[in-house]
């Protein structure tokens, strides 16, 4: 690897970890919670605030809820606040009168059933003061209560199928809401009180009804929808078939829907985002402006196929490289949540993933490109993504590997990790989707360079 794409990387990974302090959950809740006398406060706007007195019950679950709740105790004195959250394993802090869980993901566990239930009976037991609930991406798993009819592993073997598939996150979440007793705004229904939220989302459009699959959110989605989303990606004989008839017996009117907007139940809801996938991309380009680079944010998150995601996002770096030729040193930054499709199964994550799609298209470029997922973790591996550059291909040539081989086979890990091109930096207790962040000099590389074939 030359100098300077060695000295590019080191630049990248600085800006992602700039993107990473961003959303630092205790700081993003300091935004919006405080303490004024006996009253807990939290003010979403400057006109919108919600107060209550006495003490502070304390819900929640994801990946960085830990963090949240260390706030909570710092922000309104841990003699006045109490409760449970639940973190994925590893992701837990020791903290002082909340206590904190650890529970499966991606996979829901009955570590995590269990814990949702003593969440439950907390809820049903609070008359007075408060009751704070803390979401972050990770809860749908977390957080789980199978409704009647409807068991654990059905919920595991829904999960892996629909993880497999490639749905997205909305119509993930709308089948996982119809066999909930919490999501969908469930959760709503078992508080004696109302309700406040505070949300850092992963999902592109921060709607509070899709993060965490929207416990304490009005849900517009309907037992129909859910059916149409296993019926798009051909899984409607592939689970198991209490599924199947609990969702049929709610089109028909026999379960009740979720919670729906405009409902009482949803009245007493305050849900507030505290952060987002725009703020890690802000805190990316300050960072990357106070390092001496020419910044360009794309708001538009990628979605979509990993794949087809990667030849937009090249075909975007190409426009911008024409547009700015005489411009040194460019940096363009973009998030969102792509999906992989599994037809066979290799070992890696959707950045893993980006960054192997984007790879040959920038062979010959001066140019390195980060794809890393803002929780440190990708897909079922140690690394929260990859790091690629204009010389990848031909490293990975001179080591005998076959980048088209390693994409077909969904095994991005094995070919950047015998290329020491993983990002590797650990759980980072937050969760705001997807940062992809590209480094060009000499722009001219970029305009004359190879295209991404779409069907690459």
């Amino acid at each position: 690897m030359s100098l300077e794409f060695y000295r590019l990387r080191h630049e990248a990974l600085a800006v992602f970890r700039a993107a990473i302090d961003a959303v630092e959950p205790g700081r993003l809740v300091a935004q919006f919670l405080s303490r004024e006398g006996e009253q807990a406060v939290v003010a979403a706007t400057p006109t919108h605030t919600r107060r209550w007195r006495g003490s502070t019950t304390i819900i929640g679950a994801g990946k960085a809820v830990a963090s949240m709740a260390a706030a909570c105790e710092r922000l309104l004195g841990a003699d006045a606040v109490t409760g449970e959250v639940i973190v994925p394993d590893g992701c837990g802090l020791p903290l002082v009168s909340i206590a904190v869980s650890e529970a499966g993901h991606p996979l829901p566990d009955k570590r995590g059933e269990a814990a949702t239930r003593r969440s439950i009976r907390r809820l049903r037991k609070t008359q007075t003061g408060g009751v704070l609930c803390l979401i972050s991406g990770g809860a749908s798993s977390l957080m789980v209560c199978p409704r009647d009819g409807v068991t654990l592993a059905d919920k595991v073997c829904t999960t892996e199928r629909l993880l497999a598939s490639g749905a997205g996150i909305d119509e993930f979440n709308c089948v996982r809401k119809h066999l909930s007793a919490v999501k969908g705004g469930a959760l709503l229904r078992c508080a004696q009180v109302p309700i406040t939220t505070l949300l850092l989302s992963d999902v592109v459009g921060d709607a509070p009804s899709t993060i965490g699959s929207g416990p304490t959110a009005a849900d517009p989605t309907t037992f129909a929808d859910a059916l149409g989303v296993l019926a798009r990606h051909g899984l409607t004989t592939a689970l198991p078939v209490r599924v199947i008839q609990h969702l049929h017996a709610g089109q028909q009117g026999l379960i009740p829907e979720t919670v729906k907007p405009g409902s009482p139940e949803a009245a007493r809801s305050h849900n507030v985002i505290v952060g987002s996938n725009r703020t890690a991309l802000s805190g990316a380009a300050d960072a990357a402006r106070r390092r001496g680079w020419n910044v360009h944010v794309d708001w538009q998150p990628l979605i979509g196929d990993t794949t087809d995601a990667a030849t937009a996002f090249i075909a975007g770096l190409r426009e911008m490289a024409q547009r700015h030729v005489g411009v040194d040193r460019l940096c363009v930054l973009r998030g969102g949540e792509t999906t992989v499709t599994l037809a066979v199964h290799g070992r890696g994550g959707r950045n893993q993933e980006f960054a192997l799609a984007a790879a040959r298209a920038i062979s010959g470029w001066h140019v390195v490109l980060l794809s890393a997922g803002t929780d440190g973790v990708d897909g079922p591996t140690d690394a929260a993504g990859a790091i690629v550059d204009g010389s990848t291909c031909e490293r990975a040539t001179r080591r005998g590997l076959d980048p088209e081989a390693a994409l077909a086979a969904h095994d991005s890990y094995t070919f950047f990790g015998l290329l020491d091109d993983l990002v590797r930096c650990g759980p980072t207790g937050t969760n705001v989707g997807d940062i992809k962040i590209a480094l060009l000099t000499r722009l001219s590389s970029a305009v004359s360079g190879p295209v991404l074939e779409a069907s690459a």
